[in-house]
């Protein structure tokens, strides 16, 4: 019979852990896929509170409470710029609005957004 030494006899095989690192890099695969990558928003803004709110799809122009604008780089007066150069099919303009701008800048920014057509205009909101 063959006859192994007296060293392959002691040595034992440890666990593999080749199965491990196969479940982690599927799982990083799955959460790569079923995530959705968004870039940060460029200042916080708590939108205002409303009943029958409704998730707004669309390209998103954030309003401050102080005022400040930002549109994807474009920052400030830049941003109305920005706005006229996107194409006519880009859908619905959404504004995240903080819920402490004021009802009067809110509207005279819709209106100038309007007036240089800025097209299909939603508010973004949480539920009550």
């Amino acid at each position: 019979m063959f006859d192994l030494g007296e060293d392959d006899r002691q040595r034992t095989r440890g666990e593999s852990i080749v199965p491990m690192i196969n479940v982690v890099f599927l799982l990083l695969i799955f959460f790569l896929m079923s995530a959705r990558l968004v870039p940060p928003a460029p200042f916080e803004a708590e939108p205002p509170r409303a009943d029958g709110a409704e998730p707004a799809a669309g390209e998103m122009l954030h309003l401050s409470a102080s005022g400040d604008l930002a549109f994807g780089a474009a920052r400030g007066e830049a941003v109305f710029a920005a706005l006229v150069a996107r194409p006519e099919a880009a859908g619905p303009l959404v504004i995240r609005a903080d819920a402490g701008v004021e009802a009067a800048a809110l509207a005279r920014l819709a209106a100038r957004l309007t007036a240089e057509g800025g097209g299909p205009l939603r508010l973004v909101t949480v539920p009550r």
